[in-house]
């Protein structure tokens, strides 16, 4: 299955906060724009997960890609550490050329492109950044800079069950 383009809810994103160090709110207190999370859903242990793009700083330049980290051209990156859980319903397709921006749909179709070419090293490298968090806890650098999946599934689905019980 081709990984396509995908934007999560933010009332999901500040949800997880309190429990995903590496999340940050949508909006920021004196901020005008909203920041959104566009990103790609992977499957892995049986759960969506939500791996969000950056966008691509100076200091990417320098960087390597690794297991954790991957640059989209010199448009993004993932990093796949900050990944997490994701409930169906809470994130929307991204359907780029219904993006307005003709700027930003450009740039959107340039990383969407590059991210197609890498799909299946970037669920390879998902896979096992997660089997290293869980396999050693907070025991190495990469997994003390992973979110903790174990803690984010657990809060993915009771945010599951508790939207399930307002929708009744």
């Amino acid at each position: 299955m081709t990984i396509k383009l995908y934007e999560v809810n933010p009332d999901y994103i500040d949800y997880l906060v309190p429990y995903a160090p590496h999340l940050f709110h949508n909006k920021q207190p004196g901020q005008h724009n909203e920041r959104k999370y566009i990103g790609i859903v992977l499957v892995i242990n049986n759960i969506e997960y939500f791996a969000p793009l950056s966008s691509f700083k100076s200091k990417h330049e320098k960087m390597k890609n690794g297991l954790d980290f991957l640059k989209i051209g010199n448009y993004a990156v993932i990093n796949i550490n900050n990944m997490f859980p994701v409930p169906k319903g809470e994130y929307t397709y991204v359907d780029i050329p219904k993006v307005k921006n003709p700027q930003y749909r450009k740039l959107l179709t340039t990383e969407y492109r590059i991210i197609r070419k890498m799909q299946d090293k970037i669920r390879h490298h998902a896979l096992e950044v997660y089997k290293h968090k869980i396999n050693q806890g907070s025991a190495t650098a990469l997994a003390k800079r992973c979110n903790d999946f174990l803690l984010l599934e657990k809060k993915c689905m009771q945010f599951e069950s508790q939207t399930t019980k307002n929708s009744i």
